[in-house]
């Protein structure tokens, strides 16, 4: 089978029609990535075409970007939905065998919500975490901060909502989706050049970028706040590698501390990469960090209901 073929299908959940892409051979272990904001699966496309040639490699449009469907309301980005869209993916692709989940920025919060819930282990063998927290997890560390503060905690705090400027930015009605509209859609290729030395290259940035990023603001609206304000107990037994950049101009690495509690299968990597250029520019490094560890964590056959 020719690794380099992609091959397209539709898979629903929630009355909704999300664009999936395969690559390599269906018998060998399946990778699903799962791409983030303002992307859409196209931004995998070198780290897929590495990992192909021995794995079965998944990746879909998340709902609202893409060739996927649209939610009619807010209500349709909650991260419930979305991480019933990624276990509804994994389960047509690799039936009866759990995947090697991947993902990045937005693309990783709506996973970690897939990999913390209860029975996660039957659908997921492994999860790599690229610039993405849990938003229970991030809940949890800043209430813990502010509640016994002490002056290290605190610069954590600050320099972590001084990198996240943005988020405020995306909850100002009518504001982001319009500068996305009228001209920020546009340069967008040349920020990342400048910022992080991304090249642009074929379906990145794709065509439907200004559409993409408007829509998907309400990920934003549809969930930080309350998750941040009320946050969750949210724990996995799935093995967890987490992937810190140590040029990443929005997820600091201290966002990261005392993950141990919530992950005991947790292992750390560090690149040396921005937010972006880690999967556009250093595909292969990628790619074989996420080959080792699906090599380590292996999977079995997934548990059928009786």
């Amino acid at each position: 089978m020719d690794p380099t073929a992609v091959r397209r299908r539709t898979v629903h959940s929630a009355g909704l029609p999300l664009a999936v892409a395969e690559q390599g051979d269906p018998a060998r272990p399946t990778v699903l990535l799962v791409h983030g904001y303002p992307d859409t699966r196209r931004v995998w496309d070198e780290i897929a075409a590495e990992l192909a040639a021995d794995h079965h490699v998944v990746r879909y449009d998340v709902r609202g970007a893409g060739d996927s469907g649209v939610p009619e309301s807010r209500a349709g980005y909650r991260l419930e939905l979305l991480a019933a869209d990624l276990l509804a993916v994994a389960d047509a692709v690799s039936p009866g065998r759990p995947v090697h989940l991947v993902a990045h920025d937005w693309g990783s919060l709506q996973s970690w919500e897939a990999v913390t819930a209860p029975g996660a282990e039957q659908w997921i063998a492994s999860y790599t975490s690229i610039s993405g927290p849990c938003l229970d997890h991030v809940g949890h560390w800043y209430r813990e901060r502010l509640s016994r503060p002490t002056p290290h905690g605190l610069r954590q705090l600050f320099d972590q909502s001084l990198h996240s400027w943005y988020i405020a930015a995306f909850h100002v009605p009518v504001l982001a989706p319009a500068v996305w509209r009228l001209g920020l859609a546009r340069i967008w290729g040349r920020l990342l050049a400048r910022a992080e030395g991304v090249r642009p290259r074929p379906g990145h940035p794709q065509p439907t970028l200004a559409r993409d990023a408007a829509r998907g603001i309400e990920l934003y609206r549809a969930n930080f706040i309350a998750r941040v304000a009320r946050p969750g107990h949210r724990s996995t037994a799935v093995p967890v590698q987490l992937v810190t950049l140590s040029g990443d101009r929005f997820v600091r690495p201290a966002l990261s501390e005392g993950l141990e509690r919530w992950v005991p299968r947790l292992e750390r990597r560090t690149l040396r990469a921005g937010h972006w250029s880690a999967l556009l520019e250093r595909a292969p490094e990628v790619a074989e960090l996420v080959r080792a560890f699906a090599a380590r964590t292996g999977s079995t056959e997934r548990e059928q209901p009786v």
